[in-house]
């Protein structure tokens, strides 16, 4: 199985539509322990995205995806635009020039983006953050390949890892972002920016494995 540009697309689409169906719950986690805006401006972004595919051309599924990543810079306020833009145009250059994924070039876009975020944020696993989702997914779907995991079995398994991630956020204590303020009172809240990063997973297995 092979992942063609058609079905990034589709990717894309579908994220968006799960942020905008979700944007109210991710709001309310972001109000919890940061500036309760990132559902909000997740959603704003992710629309700006859908009409920027629109006009796109070409096959180049790094283009694309470094497109969606320059969209998000320049439309998403607060920590999410520079993170999810920079997790995007890194995933881009991993991809760059390919009409079509491979296993082994997802797994090149995950490291990009775990590699961009943790530049960009400087947060590790146990931080509260988006990595701790992102860091498991990759891990894991790096780890299904090499037990010889098909394609789709390696990305739902990358997506529960993502889940196991976002919900590990739950009991602990934020030393990075707007949440490191509250110190020990972020604890008992699960991280927006994680709980996102799942959904970006969870759409990528759905769309191109059919969930299965």
């Amino acid at each position: 199985m092979t992942v063609p540009h058609a079905q990034v697309v589709g990717w894309i689409e579908e994220f968006a539509s799960t942020v905008a169906e979700n944007r109210e719950y991710l709001t309310q986690l972001d109000s919890a322990i940061g500036d309760g805006d990132h559902g909000i401006n997740m959603d704003r972004g992710m629309k700006a995205v859908l009409g920027k595919l629109e006009g796109l051309e070409g096959d180049d599924v790094g283009g694309l995806l470094k497109t969606v990543g320059m969209t998000l810079v320049s439309s998403v306020g607060g920590a999410g635009g520079p993170l999810y833009g920079t997790l995007f145009l890194q995933m881009g250059t991993a991809t760059a020039g390919k009409s079509e994924l491979e296993p082994e070039d997802w797994a090149a876009a995950l490291d990009g983006a775990v590699d961009g975020v943790q530049m960009r944020g400087k947060a590790e696993v146990g931080d509260k953050t988006m990595i701790d989702a992102l860091v498991p997914a990759r891990d894991a779907f790096r780890s299904a390949l090499a037990d010889g995991a098909s394609f789709a079995e390696a990305l739902n398994r990358s997506a529960g890892a993502a889940e196991e991630g976002m919900q590990s956020t739950i009991p602990l204590v934020a030393r990075k972002g707007r949440a490191s303020y509250l110190g020990e009172r972020s604890a008992g809240h699960q991280d927006p920016g994680a709980t996102s990063s799942y959904m970006l997973l969870k759409t990528a297995a759905e769309t191109w494995s059919g969930g299965a």
